[in-house]
This record gives C-alpha cells, sequence and structure tokens, in this order.
C-alpha cells in the first residue's frame, strides 16, 4: 500500500501553503502547527513532512522550536527540510527530533557537503529533495530553476547511495489538478530501485490510488487536506504502520 505523508509548510511559525512554490501566494490555514500535526496523528498517519520555508530563504535553518514540539508532542516521524546548509544545521535538526532530513539546494550546491552527510549520518537518514521546473532542478525556496535534467540528477545521488528521493513537479505545486503520474513512473523506469516520494498536485483519493497503480510507493500531501478535498476518513483508509 502506497504510504502517505502529509506536510507541514512554515512561514513566520504558521502552518501555510504556497502554490507553485510562489511565496506571494501564501495562504494561512492554521497558526499552531502542532495541532496540525495531532490531527494527522489522529487520522493514522506514522510520518511527517515538515519544511521549514523561512529557512529555505534564509538560507539556514529556524523553525527548530517548532520541530522540537512536535516531536516531543506526537509519535510521528518527522523529515525536515529547508535551509539546512551546514553540519551544524543537520546537528540542530536531529537534536530537535528529526528522523530524517531533506537535501535539495545543498546538493546542487555544495554537492561535497551533501555526500559527506550521506557518509557521517547514514544513507537512510538524508533524502533527496529533487524538485522540478520543466525537468529542471529547482533550488532556493523553487526560486532560482538550474541547468541540471531531473532524472540525471536522481541517478547520480542513489549511485552515491541516496535511498529517498522526494520529487516534486513544481508546475503541479499547489495547484489541485492532479499529480505528474508519467513523470514518476518514467523515474521508476529509469531508476527501479529508488524509494521515490511523490509530492505536488494531489487532489483526491482518485490522485492518490493512481499513483498506487503506478507503483509509486509514497506521497506527500498537504493543500488538498486542508482544502477539504481529502477528508480525515481517506486518511485512515491508506493508514499504516511503518518500518
Amino acid at each position: 500500500m502506497i504510504e502517505l505523508i502529509p506536510s507541514i509548510d512554515l512561514i513566520d511559525g504558521q502552518c501555510v501553503r504556497l502554490t507553485q512554490g510562489d511565496y506571494r501566494t501564501k495562504k494561512v490555514y492554521e497558526e499552531n502547527p502542532l495541532d496540525v500535526a495531532k490531527r494527522f496523528e489522529d487520522y493514522g498517519m506514522r510520518r511527517l513532512h515538515l519544511v521549514d520555508l523561512d529557512g529555505a530563504r534564509a538560507g539556514r535553518i529556524i523553525h527548530y522550536r517548532i520541530l522540537e514540539r512536535i516531536a516531543i508532542r506526537t509519535s510521528l516521524l518527522i523529515d525536515y527540510g529547508g535551509g539546512l546548509k551546514r553540519d551544524e544545521d543537520l546537528r540542530i535538526a536531529f537534536e530537535h527530533g528529526a528522523h530524517l532530513v531533506t537535501g535539495g539546494s545543498i546538493a546542487v550546491k555544495d554537492p561535497d557537503t551533501f555526500a559527506s552527510w550521506i557518509t557521517t549520518f547514514g544513507s537512510r537518514r538524508i533524502i533527496l529533495g529533487a524538485d522540478a521546473k520543466d525537468r529542471k532542478i529547482a533550488v532556493g525556496g523553487w526560486e532560482e530553476t538550474t541547468d541540471e535534467d531531473l532524472i540525471p540528477f536522481i541517478r547520480s545521488w542513489h549511485e552515491k547511495g541516496i535511498v529517498r528521493v522526494i520529487t516534486t513537479d513544481i508546475g503541479c505545486d499547489g495547484m489541485l489538478q492532479g499529480p505528474s503520474v508519467e513523470l514518476y513512473r518514467e523515474i521508476l523506469r529509469e531508476i527501479p530501485s529508488v524509494h521515490l516520494i511523490a509530492s505536488g498536485g494531489v487532489s483526491s483519493v482518485q490522485d492518490i490510488e493512481q499513483l498506487e497503480e503506478a507503483g509509486i510507493p509514497a506521497v506527500i500531501f498537504g493543500k488538498a487536506f486542508y482544502e477539504g478535498h481529502l477528508q480525515g476518513k481517506d486518511l485512515l483508509r491508506f493508514s499504516q504502520p511503518t518500518d
């Protein structure tokens, strides 16, 4: 069964969502991220994707206190991303309750450091954030598109030990018009042993079922829940114990 991973995106300590990564489209859904995390836990979710959007812009970890509160007050296994650039950022994230961390921009701009994290912390604790706009890797909170092609980028890091990869098609993110199923199929055809986590565009249970049928092992969702397109009963249907 496909694994559902809820996302909480943070700006100014609040739970927000953007559309296609554009900070000007910020919409606040909840003022207290802990309440949202507890709700996800109540609906059988076991993991949480916690994104520090302020950190992504600032280039350093910012919302580690919120991370800590959620880690202490829930049993969710938290993947923390956004603004992780230095070894110290990872130390802070892990010390404040993160089980895994996601690095995206760092894998492009400072690959030696990212490679050292795989060695130091273990490949199973580091997730590669491979987010793309028109199949080109985007970094810096999605505000900069690079010349790196998506699939070769994923392959190169998978060969260096990366197991889990989160891929967002930025054109779909926040649009509630369905995920890039064919893109994810292509990634798995090219790199079948990668643990691919789809992100962006999920608008319904049918979208999740389509991803599951395509063999995608996990999917991140957010706006569809906050906007009421996914209900608690839908999440309970897909809830399952984690390894």
